[in-house]
């Protein structure tokens, strides 16, 4: 029973696969002229469907939002109740509907029309109703479903959430859309977490435990033991991080340790971080030097520290 589950999931991947290959050698300068409306959008991008369709222009709403394309989705049916007043001169319309002959969408069709909206569709019938109104028609092309009876739509919808993807990295490519820009629009979960830089994480102020090269062992240890990282950096009269001292220093120099000051004790170089790298990348360091924490300097001038950052920062955002 199981290997016929698995022929059918492999017939459905398959189905839609070629579906993919097809779209892609459809393509045409109908999307590039599709790009250059969304590109030249003084406004947002409005994106509407019904049904399945309804579901991908959410997606594909979203998508385009979170990579610099302001967009929102339009539910066809409240258009025709009010939510036609969300559209505006300046927008661009996406509309979808594999048919091209959803009943919902006519409101919506003939305000873009009224009011000079450009509309950008995506059936799969370019004698359509829908495609007939476009400014840019942009035709699925003929693939049979993956339900194996044409009623449930599959095939289709993979193509148009495709075609959707296509279109946002297309202008995302056009905006050097970069990760920086990225976290802008994620700044929660795993995302955000994975893009943070290490200045959004480090403790910077009076949290930083600093003493001088010449601070007494005595002052030092009262200094690591109040701001509680387990370390201190260690800073030369010029205000830069000359040294660090960790509990392996002091194990090190534990008999007469009283007797020396921090310049004495402390780990001369320490590995160090900037505070505009990435906080994965400060994980990896740590993680390879087999330490918990790194001091951030300036990395175009003298190391003067600016914050500290611990793995424990970097464990409560979901990364490490």
């Amino acid at each position: 029973m199981s290997s016929t589950f698995q022929d059918t999931a492999r017939r459905v991947i398959r189905t839609e696969a070629n579906a993919l290959g097809l779209l892609e050698n459809s393509l045409d300068d109908s999307f590039d002229r599709a790009v250059d409306l969304l590109l030249n959008a003084r406004g947002r991008v409005i994106v509407s469907g019904m049904g399945k369709s309804g579901h991908i222009a959410r997606k594909i709403a979203a998508t385009f939002a979170s990579t610099g394309t302001p967009a929102h989705f339009v539910h066809p049916a409240e258009a025709s109740h009010g939510d036609l007043g969300m559209m505006a001169q300046g927008d661009v319309a996406l509309v979808l509907s594999n048919s091209g002959e959803t009943p919902e969408l006519a409101d919506l069709v003939a305000y873009t029309r009224r009011f000079a909206i450009p509309l950008i569709g995506v059936a799969g019938r370019p004698e359509s109703t829908l495609l007939k109104q476009s400014d840019v028609a942009l035709v699925l092309p003929g693939a049979e479903e993956a339900c194996g009876t044409g009623i449930v739509p599959t095939t289709s919808t993979t193509m148009t959430l495709a075609l959707g993807d296509a279109l946002a990295v297309a202008l995302m490519e056009h905006r050097a859309f970069t990760p920086e820009h990225f976290r802008e629009f994620h700044p929660g979960g795993k995302l955000g977490a994975r893009l943070s830089k290490v200045r959004d994480l480090m403790h910077v102020g009076d949290s930083l435990p600093l003493v001088q090269t010449d601070s007494p062992m005595s002052d030092t240890l009262i200094e690591i033991s109040r701001k509680g990282f387990g370390v201190a950096g260690v800073c030369g009269t010029d205000g830069a991080l000359a040294g660090i001292i960790t509990d392996g220093d002091l194990r090190r120099k534990m008999d007469g340790l009283l007797s020396h000051n921090a310049g004495e004790v402390m780990t001369a170089n320490p590995t160090t971080i900037g505070p505009d790298a990435l906080a994965e990348e400060a994980v990896a360091v740590m993680n390879h030097r087999k330490i918990t924490c790194l001091f951030v300097v300036d990395p175009k001038g003298p190391p003067k520290p600016l914050g500290l950052l611990h793995i424990h920062d970097c464990l409560r955002v979901g990364l490490g």
